[in-house]
């Protein structure tokens, strides 16, 4: 037992008790709208399969904690439903977010996110299991980690490693709510949090012809391109087929190597990597002979990046921006990149009218007054 919790007797009671049927499912969804407060996490397997699934959604209230698996339930609609109106106590809610809204379209109404208020409590190290350590004196396990959460039945670490993911969030959030009310930070806290949702739930913008630009594409010319779009194809049917990650079928350094190779005439064999099967290789080999025979100007362009060089006016506001940034963040215990980064910051020194709206509230006043 360690401050209160048994995880001996959670492991088994909660596996015992897993909510893996619509019946049992349907049990605990008015457990869910009377809540007062609602803790949440999950579990995916996107370094074991492809595309990714959720596999275990973890949700702790005042009575308790449960675990939900999808993968048995099937349809989670409900429960989804259940969770709308109430503010949803989340860590890194960043990536859980994004998996509901692309599998199931779930948008939260409000989150409360605890890496984010420790971040913006001056907190270096902001992961679960350091913030449960530093303000819980709580030693986390964060080994299961990279476990496939697909797998059934899960084993008594893996639970527990659920388990801790939203049992002391509550705390920890009463804790951060706290310091965050003392120093006037909890406004800005709100909005980050509604900036968050807002970019996590926003249908991902599709190009065809871009999709397939990876790292390293910008150095080949245009045979080469039309090489690694075809491969860059071939791969994502491999990967679908398999249920495996693309970067499982081929690396992305590997990709760029071979549509190199292919365009310059060059062998393939000494880039095929050793684990590829003779399979994969005579597909490999098919499938760039079937690009570089298309008409050349089929081929992709060439984007080109314009850039420009800043004027001096504009390294003067740069710096000018820089300095007042630094300063905030230096009087407020902040890293500097949280008021705004590089790049913001090249933003707002070439054209300030049209990028400050972007900012968040807070972080606009940090710079003006700098």
């Amino acid at each position: 037992m360690e401050n209160g919790f048994d995880f001996e007797a959670a492991f088994r009671l909660s596996w015992r008790g897993v909510i893996n049927t619509e019946e049992k499912l349907a049990g605990l969804l008015p457990v869910i709208r009377a809540a007062d407060w609602l803790a949440l996490d999950t579990e995916a397997d996107s370094l074991h399969a492809y595309p990714e699934k959720i596999c275990l959604i973890q949700i702790t209230t005042s009575i308790g904690d449960r675990l939900i698996d999808p993968l048995a339930v099937g349809d989670i609609g409900p429960l989804l439903q259940a969770l709308a109106g109430h503010q949803l106590i989340m860590h890194a809610a960043d990536y859980d977010m994004r998996l509901l809204f692309k599998h199931h379209a779930f948008k939260p109404d409000g989150i409360f996110d605890t890496m984010l208020a420790a971040r913006l409590l001056g907190y270096r190290e902001f992961g679960l299991g350091a913030l449960a350590e530093q303000i819980l004196g709580i030693k986390l396990d964060k080994g299961p980690q990279k476990a496939d959460w697909a797998r059934r039945p899960l084993t008594e670490r893996m639970i527990t490693y659920a388990l801790n993911d939203t049992h002391h969030l509550k705390l920890l959030a009463d804790h951060l709510i706290r310091a965050l009310t003392e120093r006037h930070r909890l406004d800005w806290h709100r909005e980050w949090c509604a900036r968050l949702i807002a970019e996590c739930t926003r249908p991902p913008e599709e190009d065809p012809e871009r999709e397939w630009r990876i790292k390293g594409a910008h150095a080949l010319n245009r045979a080469g391109l039309a090489a690694l779009r075809a491969l860059w194809h071939w791969r994502e049917g491999e990967a679908l087929k398999a249920n495996r990650p693309p970067f499982f079928i081929l690396a992305h350094e590997k990709l760029i190597a071979l549509a190199e190779a292919a365009a310059a005439q060059q062998p393939l064999e000494p880039v095929f990597p050793r684990h590829l099967s003779p399979r994969r290789r005579e597909a490999i080999g098919r499938t760039v002979q079937v690009a570089l025979r298309q008409p050349p100007e089929t081929f992709p362009q060439i984007l080109r990046t314009r850039t420009r060089r800043p004027s001096e006016a504009e390294r003067r506001r740069y710096q000018d921006l820089e300095a007042r940034r630094d300063r905030a963040a230096h009087a407020l215990g902040l890293e500097p990149s949280i008021v705004a980064n590089r790049t913001v910051l090249g933003e707002l020194a070439r054209d300030w009218d049209r990028y400050a709206p972007q900012l968040m509230n807070w972080q606009r006043a940090l710079l003006d007054r700098g």
